[in-house]
């Protein structure tokens, strides 16, 4: 078995960054009038900025498939070892792709214009990136490959466009709804691995990749194509595409009764990696979660401390509050910056962290920076 190895990340950022009082002049104001559950929602997440892939009049900037290539760009630009031709597989995550067919790892292969390779769509939420991962991992450990990209894009902002509720007769978005749309943005990342170190700059070593699914133990709670009030399964089960949207089934919602169950899974998650003896909490250096919400923050902090784990909060990294929720883009724009603005040491452990409430999933992925080969 091979050593896989990160040699480079990129990144993609849409436009200029958004703040808090500039949100609805790009995502519009639903019946002219701005939400009642703004103010409250930006105070739990604490976000300050984001980025959105389209402009004003709700025109799309890019698409998301063409955010995802620059995203690779930029980190194959970064990357003096590894040309174009070498990439033999890509693996995608994303929430929001441009089409429902075909898969969006087709897309974004086209977009790149790189030779012809294998490829890999990873569908789903926060945790699809950590899939897309995992795959090129077991791709280039296994020798299947030796250089292989891992990406996840997301363009949400145009799922909560004013004039999609407005369609449906909604006065004032539901919470549910409403929770989302001040708390996601748009945004890309991509990562280069290989089975061989960077001949000049930090890499990190991957030393294993754990996703975990408690689907068998769990409702939905994130979602879109299906209505939970209807008792209707899937948007495909109305009568008509007009129906569904209609009765609000391809608005994306999250059940507020069960999200806190997140930040519990995945305390419960790590607690057992820690018995297993995977995880040292001592010698973890950095923490690289992806929270959604400040709000989840304290609520991890509070339940390490329950079970006497102490993990002290200058070794936690995130980039939530200048660069908004990107959702499956996340870890990878929470890495480039940790990579690429020189804060890592040769020997560091980094242990980055997804949960995801879709229907709930943690994803956990320990490395080791290591110098130039």
């Amino acid at each position: 078995m091979n050593t896989v190895y990160i040699t480079s990340i990129g990144k993609f950022l849409p436009g200029s960054p958004v703040g808090n009082d500039e949100m609805e002049d790009y995502l519009g104001k639903v019946g002219g009038k701005s939400s009642k559950s703004k103010r409250i929602i930006l105070e739990k997440n604490q976000i300050r900025n984001r980025y959105y892939a389209m402009d004003k009049e709700q025109k799309s900037l890019y698409s998301n498939a063409e955010m995802a290539a620059l995203a690779i760009r930029d980190a194959l630009d970064r990357n003096g070892d590894v040309a174009a031709e070498d990439i033999g597989f890509l693996a995608t995550g994303s929430m929001s792709p441009d089409l429902l067919l075909p898969g969006f790892a087709s897309m974004v292969h086209a977009e790149t214009g790189l030779p012809v390779m294998e490829i890999s769509s990873h569908a789903g939420l926060c945790a699809s990136g950590m899939h897309a991962f995992k795959n090129a991992f077991l791709h280039i450990k296994t020798g299947e490959h030796k250089a292989a990209i891992a990406c996840a894009s997301e363009f949400v902002s145009r799922e909560f466009k004013h004039t999609k509720y407005e369609a449906q007769g909604i006065e004032r978005v539901p919470f549910e709804t409403d929770f989302l749309r001040f708390m996601l943005s748009d945004g890309a990342g991509a990562a280069i691995l290989q089975n061989t170190p960077s001949r000049e700059g930090q890499s990190l070593r991957i030393e294993w990749i754990d996703n975990k699914s408690y689907a068998n133990e769990y409702d939905t709670c994130m979602y879109t194509g299906m209505s939970k009030e209807d008792g209707i399964p899937s948007w495909l089960d109305y009568p008509s595409i007009h129906e569904a949207a209609d009765h609000g089934a391809l608005n994306l919602k999250q059940d507020v009764r069960l999200v806190n169950e997140i930040a519990k899974l995945g305390v419960r998650r790590f607690l057992e990696l820690a018995d297993e003896g995977r995880i040292n909490p001592d010698a973890i250096d950095w923490m690289v979660c992806h929270y959604s919400s400040h709000y989840f923050k304290d609520e991890i902090f509070r339940l390490l401390r329950l079970s006497d784990v102490t993990i002290q909060e200058e070794r936690w990294f995130t980039n939530l509050y200048t660069k908004g929720n990107t959702a499956a883009a996340s870890i990878f724009i929470m890495m480039e910056e940790l990579l690429n603005t020189g804060q890592l040491s040769e020997g560091q452990q980094v242990l980055c962290i997804v949960p995801e409430s879709g229907r709930f999933q943690t994803s956990f992925m320990l490395l080791t920076v290591v110098g130039p080969s």
